[in-house]
């Protein structure tokens, strides 16, 4: 079997979802099957891979997905509990009120609102809300829709409170957690470090973030004849100043506390900063930038949805008494919840079934849901451990939040039937996906001396890392971002890109010898920008505003951004890589 047969064959699932899912617009849902069946396929044929191994390979899979699952929807639960609530509206007024700017209003909701509904909630959530918040104020559809696609870019690297992180990059690297240890580290301890490079590398990209949502909207949707730059120049200094408030606190979260709350501390602690700066009359522009007139606007502007609108203003007088902390405390409540059972040691370890020292007594607890060792006879095992993952503090979250805001049980409940009707389309779609990439990982796992006569030396992760190694070679830092924007415009989704790539990235920098950390963080560089692009969040924002068919456009304006993150994010990962942080594992 010649090398260029191997690679063809590892590299088959993943053209068959670039194909479903890019080529003929399939959803998800019925491209990850088809993708799933091609990996077994390629698995049984090409590797010997026995039955078994496959159907336990992809069980583990669905495991993971499962808990994936989980976190969403306790995310959604919490956020369509507000929602319900009004606290999301009165978030929102807090904001639109500070400024009648469309630039201010640019960087507050767009940039610190959109991320931090990035860190409660993921999957495509910060846009399909924010885009329609912005439309209630006078936005153009389209303007309103890049605005919240490219502001919560750098958020996304952490998710639903932590998930890209938290099973993006620990799920496809269980399979060389022997290799980690060598570094002295668990796999869960790898995915966290690599997690705080992830925020330096995205840090340092999303601190011009704020300036590129507002350019986008004032050179796009500005005067119609005459395009220009020169509104953005008068809140640069804003931009900048916005930019490091969040990612300051959004780095040290990261490094300090873990990946659960990166993107939650960056929005809050960085969003508090710049409104209290511009209350103080720091940074608010000499002159109001408004847009132009709306009957100059060009029909590609606007949707079904009049801009301004009843139909687009959800606020009541309920939702005006409500103060800004009661609006926000349900979440403060929740970062308590996830710092005490993330960085108070005993809290952590009795929650992952650990030994623990509680109030001078030695305790242990198997608090996993369901555990499966040697599934049907092989060395693959799976967990879903729900105590310690997110989910769990985000539903105790969302319970408190319900007598909280005095809402009634139909109330609740509501937004509880909701939450489980948008999981419902990610199920499938995760379940597979996570699937093939098992198998993938696993292709090799059942030789106990070594491949047989015949047969790929290595997994079909680890043949498509030495082909690409041998490819580039050296010059891979550079190109590493954009197998994660790769994976993340196809599937839509960060986590979805890390699951699929991560080991592959892992791989690469082993063939190569670079450090491996640093590759996952430029991983979460590409599949985070990728987001801004991906169809599937793209044509849901799209359909929140009453604007339907203009994807294409929306892809076209936000490469911009995109060839920034990508060169730019390029150039740190080299730089890193081989100068400044060369010895990182």
């Amino acid at each position: 079997m010649t090398g260029l047969i191997e690679v063809g064959a590892a590299l088959a699932p993943l053209v068959i979802v670039a194909v479903l899912l890019v080529g003929l617009l399939w959803p998800a849902a019925r491209s990850m099957p088809v993708a799933w069946l091609v990996a077994a396929i390629v698995g049984f044929v090409i590797w010997d891979m026995p039955f078994e191994w496959i159907v336990a390979a992809s069980i583990r899979g669905g495991m993971a997905a499962i808990e994936i699952l989980w976190i969403v929807f306790g995310a959604l639960v919490l956020l369509y509990t507000l929602m319900r609530s009004g606290a999301v509206d009165r978030i929102n007024d807090g904001f639109a009120s500070i400024s009648e700017d469309r630039r201010v209003q640019v960087v507050l909701l767009a940039f610190f609102l959109a991320t931090f509904i990035e860190g409660v909630a993921g999957f495509g959530t910060p846009a399909a809300v924010v885009a329609p918040l912005l439309l209630a104020l006078g936005f153009p559809a389209l303007a309103a829709v890049v605005a919240a696609l490219v502001g919560h870019a750098v958020a996304t690297v952490f998710g639903a409170v932590g998930t890209p992180v938290i099973v993006g990059f620990e799920a496809p690297l269980g399979s060389v957690e022997d290799v980690i240890a060598t570094g002295g580290m668990s796999v869960g301890e790898f995915a966290a470090s690599a997690g705080g490079w992830a925020a330096l590398f995205n840090g340092i990209l999303g601190v011009l973030m704020p300036m590129f949502a507002v350019g986008m909207v004032v050179y796009f949707f500005g005067d119609t004849e005459e395009r220009s730059l020169a509104p953005l120049w008068d809140v640069a200094p804003l931009c900048l100043f916005a930019g490091v408030a969040f990612a300051v606190p959004y780095w040290a979260s990261a490094w300090f506390i873990g990946p659960e709350l990166p993107s939650l501390i960056g929005a809050m602690v960085g969003g508090a900063i710049v409104v209290g700066a511009l209350k103080a009359g720091y940074f608010e522009p000499d002159s109001t930038w408004e847009f132009p007139p709306q009957d100059e606007w060009p029909d590609h502007w606007v949707g079904t949805i009049e801009p301004g609108s009843d139909e687009t203003d959800t606020a009541t007088a309920d939702t005006q008494s409500m103060s800004l902390l009661r609006a926000w405390s349900p979440y403060l409540i929740l970062v308590v919840l996830l710092i005490g059972t993330r960085v108070v040691e005993p809290a952590a370890d009795f929650l992952q079934g650990e030994v623990a020292e509680l109030f001078g007594t030695t305790v242990q607890t198997n608090l996993v849901f369901l555990e499966w060792n040697s599934i049907f006879g092989t060395e693959i095992s799976g967990a879903i451990d729900w105590a310690y993952v997110p989910g769990t503090w985000l539903i105790i979250s969302a319970l408190i939040a319900i007598p909280l805001f005095g809402m009634d049980l139909e109330e609740a409940a509501g937004a509880w039937r909701e939450a489980g009707s948008k999981i419902v389309s990610p199920l499938v779609a995760l379940v597979f996906v996570i699937a093939m990439v098992e198998i993938m990982l696993e292709t090799d796992a059942h030789f106990e001396d070594g491949a047989a006569a015949g047969v790929p030396d290595g997994s079909m992760i680890v043949v498509l890392a030495d082909a690409t190694a041998a490819v580039i070679g050296p010059a891979y830092p550079m190109f590493a971002p954009a197998v994660g924007a790769l994976g993340a415009f196809i599937a839509g989704s960060i986590t979805v890109s890390n699951i699929t790539f991560s080991a592959f990235q892992f791989e690469v920098a082993q063939s190569l010898g670079l450090p491996t950390q640093l590759m996952l963080g430029a991983q979460s560089i590409g599949a985070a920008i990728g987001n801004v692009i991906a169809i599937h969040n793209v044509i849901a924002a799209l359909a929140t505003v009453g604007l339907v068919g203009k994807t294409g456009r929306i892809v076209r304006l936000n490469l911009i951004p995109v060839a920034y993150y990508l060169f730019v994010g390029g150039l740190l990962t080299t730089i890193a890589a081989y100068v400044v942080f060369p010895t990182v594992f």
